[in-house]
């Protein structure tokens, strides 16, 4: 085996460990016991799964295996009765793509002699078609897409006697995303992976290598990574790496610093993520204000990027969740200030039902993670056909980054919980930035004092977020006991009352829905009865009056209503009261009431804030 050739050592001052995926996959072997090194690793990547979990360590060429249905801290419970030993192993924690959540679906998986072993991160979208044509003969142990992976190999290793070819032809026959780690029985110096849309980090340490899905949960053992590439595969003994691609041609690659604040990572004294990350943006607008800084202090972006705009007669946005949220917020920006047409589009929608595109289309995708499978599915699309694109993302070095023409950082740091918070601010902070800045450009009348009204806009997130005892009453008032809310609004309010609803939903299981504040009485009223709530938002001028009366319509059929409002269109019935900061940039400030009262929703109805059932931090499954 010949030792990787590390080039370079790259410090990466942006890169924070952010490329997020469903599930997670932690690596060891060196000179240490794996199973802890393992198991810590894993806790640190809970975030992209919790269905289920589980480790293999091996020693003597025998495989420890232990699975559980659940958290990592069950895992552990299991492990610590068992006498794991072994300086080599691979982890998994699990979202369920194929097959229920439980110990038998859990990874790793392993082949029907127990040779192999296997964990596995993405979807294999022709399972059926290589279970029919390869293993109709194998009586398979779980419901999984993973296990046609570790069956397959043993059979092609049948046919061919050699492992590395053997790993090659099964591969090459899988469609759809992967990052695989792989334990053989026969060679127990060895630990294999590879790689496919779904990202995974070789760690090189001190007599010791790891394979992992992102560096935070390797950071013990090393600072010092190399990202493979699709369609790799990575050979790993205690002291030497080889990267290859599926065609066996050797790969040199340069290793980077992972710059990585451990302080990001920790809670501290607040009890859950959710709750520091929501304290935190104030913090990622002013660092946002001073990276985009230029020379002449002036908040500006990229020329080269600036030029891309300036050539294109139409921008598509294109995004999901919270982001395609953020977009909508842009849209608004983009279009008042810069006067641009813009087009905002759910990216798991676009790649089937592409809609008729301008002569010079420039396309943006937004994600925090830079991992979305649906986002990368369009800009593979939009690629193809010539198109420029630009990625918005908090992770510089991500796929969507690395592919499209431009980046814009986010700054925002680490955001472990699975509700984006912070994210979304940073989001709509820079789209602000990019607005501003083409208005500049074109020569537009409205230009903003952008580094100013950012300041202004970080102080009033600070006088909101220090208002939580108020939030949690008015929380408390209004979903004790509800099993719907609506919150509506109209114009940019609108689209902040759609994340708002998000929010509440995916923390607290309550249904609720984000509406136009015209719309409600276009069918959608009909199921407002005694004590509904109904979450009101009034920031903008023009339309202040129409929403109250949207609200008196919805009061006067029993609905529990509370209004938020920016100060200088308050009155005294409104529940919550904005500071006040420009119009268009209202939906950084208007955010953190919705966010707040989803957390305490969540809190007083038990549910786990951190880590809501069903969900993952980044959705990879088309």
């Amino acid at each position: 085996m010949m030792p990787l050739s590390i080039k370079a050592v790259i410090i990466c001052p942006y890169y924070k460990g952010e490329i997020t995926k469903m599930c997670g996959i932690v690596g060891y072997i060196g000179e240490n016991q794996a199973k802890e090194i393992l198991l810590d690793g894993l806790e640190k990547l809970e975030y992209r799964g919790y269905d289920s979990a589980g480790i293999a360590v091996m020693h003597d060429k025998e495989i420890q295996l232990t699975k559980v249905k659940g958290r990592i801290i069950l895992l552990r419970d299991k492990v610590t009765e068992q006498q794991l030993t072994g300086n080599i192993g691979i982890g998994h924690t699990r979202w369920a793509t194929h097959g229920e959540a439980s110990e038998r679906n859990a990874h790793p998986h392993q082949s029907m002699t127990g040779r192999f072993t296997i964990v596995h991160n993405g979807v294999i979208e022709n399972y059926s078609e290589l279970r029919e044509t390869y293993l109709a003969h194998v009586e398979l142990q779980s419901e999984t897409d993973t296990e046609i992976i570790v069956q397959l190999l043993e059979k092609m290793m049948e046919e061919s006697g050699d492992l590395l070819q053997a790993f090659q032809q099964t591969l090459m026959k899988l469609k759809g995303s992967y990052a695989i780690a792989l334990l053989d029985n026969e060679t127990p110096d060895v630990l294999y992976a590879a790689k496919n849309k779904s990202p995974l980090l070789v760690g090189l340490g001190k007599d010791c290598h790891l394979v992992t899905s992102d560096a935070r949960a390797t950071l013990q053992e090393t600072r010092r990574y190399v990202e493979l590439e699709d369609q790799e595969i990575v050979i790993l003994s205690k002291d030497a790496v080889s990267i290859q691609k599926l065609n066996g041609s050797k790969v040199e690659r340069a290793s980077f610093e992972a710059k990585i604040d451990l302080a990001d990572m920790e809670k501290g004294t607040y009890p859950h993520y959710m709750l520091k990350e929501i304290d935190e943006q104030s913090y990622v607008i002013r660092k946002i204000i001073q990276k985009y800084m230029d020379e002449s202090q002036q908040l500006s972006i990229n020329t080269k990027i600036s030029n891309a705009f300036q050539r294109a007669d139409r921008i598509y946005i294109i995004a999901a969740g919270t982001s395609y949220h953020a977009g909508l917020v842009g849209k608004q920006m983009i279009e008042t200030l810069a006067g641009i047409p813009v087009e905002v589009h759910i990216a798991s929608e676009f790649s089937y039902n592409m809609p008729l595109l301008s002569d010079r289309p420039l396309f943006v995708f937004i994600s925090q993670s830079g991992e979305t499978a649906d986002c990368r599915s369009v800009l593979v699309q939009t690629k193809a056909m010539g198109y420029p694109a630009l990625t918005i993302t908090n992770v510089p070095g991500s796929t969507l980054s690395r592919e499209s023409d431009y980046t814009l950082h986010l700054h925002a740091g680490p955001e472990i919980a699975v509700a984006s918070t912070k994210a979304y601010t940073a989001q709509v902070a820079v789209l602000a930035i990019l607005a501003n800045d083409l208005a500049k450009t074109l020569g537009r009348n409205m230009i903003l004092d952008l580094s100013k009204e950012l300041s202004l806009v970080a102080n009033a997130i600070e006088v909101l977020t220090n208002q939580k005892e108020e939030f949690e009453r008015i929380a408390t008032t209004l979903f004790q006991d509800s099993h719907r809310a609506f919150f509506i609004g109209r114009g940019i309010d609108y689209f902040v009352m759609q994340e708002a609803a998000l929010k509440l939903k995916e923390i607290s299981y309550i249904q609720a829905e984000g509406f136009a504040g015209g719309e409600l009485k276009h069918g959608t009223i009909a199921l407002i009865e005694d004590g509904t709530p109904v979450i009101a938002l009034a920031t903008q001028e023009k339309v202040n009056l129409s929403i109250r009366g949207n609200v008196q319509e919805v009061a006067a059929r029993g609905a529990n209503t509370c209004i938020v409002s920016r100060k200088g269109l308050a009155k005294k019935e409104d529940a919550i009261v904005l500071p006040e900061v420009h119009e268009l940039l209202t939906p950084l400030i208007s955010v953190i009431p919705m966010q707040l009262l989803a957390y305490y929703a969540a809190l007083h109805r038990g549910c786990d804030v951190d880590k809501p059932r069903n969900l993952a931090k980044s959705v990879t499954v088309e």
